[in-house]
């Protein structure tokens, strides 16, 4: 917390001992290092929390998190909050990075191309939710963008496997608040690829200290909602 232990030492005792301690070691709610950092980081650039970013993006990097890994959170952002509220984030990225001596650009994550993207992102979408998805793209233009621009451009990507950019996606959507149906989706989507309701419950317990808790809360709702729904469809 920085000048904080001077200026507001009362403050930071408590929100360092509950951030830092208290949620990181909960028993039953905690995740990995690198898992925790990564659902942090897009927490933060779900919740726009820049000067919170900056100082997030070391420790994960010390953590065990990787260049690339990083810029891929950054990456998928965009599709989940556009890039008037993203670029910020990717300007910090570079900034700490250079700033280590990584050399930019990094190399290639891309698998698709201009040609493909829309069939491999229709099948990303397929892996995530059902094969009725193939199809999806189908139904309208922002359908078509959604296929070929937010799956087939970016979690078509090597760098992040689809299970953790499920993940994120989850982090973006519950930190910013106001996608609850997309929340819900997001939710059933994770649980179809192993990121079961105990995990998704953990993800949003690690990042309850960034984004308070009326919005962890609300998340809770929707991962509930989502368990109910799947066990209803059994």
């Amino acid at each position: 917390m920085g000048n904080y232990k001077l200026t507001d030492p009362e403050f930071a005792e408590r929100f360092e001992h509950f951030a830092f301690d208290e949620v990181v070691n909960e028993e039953g709610q905690q995740l990995d290092g690198i898992t925790r950092h990564m659902a942090v980081a897009a927490t933060l650039i779900g919740c726009q929390g820049i000067d919170a970013f900056r100082l997030e993006v070391p420790r994960a990097l010390d953590t065990g998190l990787t260049p690339v890994m990083l810029k891929e959170i950054v990456y998928q952002a965009v599709d989940y909050l556009g890039i008037g509220r993203v670029l910020p984030f990717l300007d910090a990225v570079n900034d700490i990075l250079t700033s280590r001596g990584v050399s930019l650009p990094l190399e290639s994550q891309a698998t698709t191309t201009m040609e493909d993207r829309l069939e491999k992102g229709a099948q990303a979408q397929a892996d995530i939710f059902g094969s009725h998805m193939k199809e999806a793209w189908k139904s309208g233009h922002i359908n078509r963008w959604l296929a070929a621009n937010c799956f087939g451009d970016y979690y078509t990507r090597t760098g992040l496997d689809l299970k953790q950019r499920e993940m994120l996606t989850f982090c973006f959507l519950a930190a910013q608040g106001g996608c609850e149906p997309q929340l819900i989706a997001h939710s059933k989507g994770n649980m179809n690829l192993g990121n079961d309701k105990d995990f998704l419950i953990r993800v949003v317990s690690q990042c309850l200290p960034y984004i308070g808790y009326p919005r962890s809360l609300n998340a809770i709702t929707c991962i509930n909602k989502a368990a109910a729904e799947m066990e209803g469809n059994v």
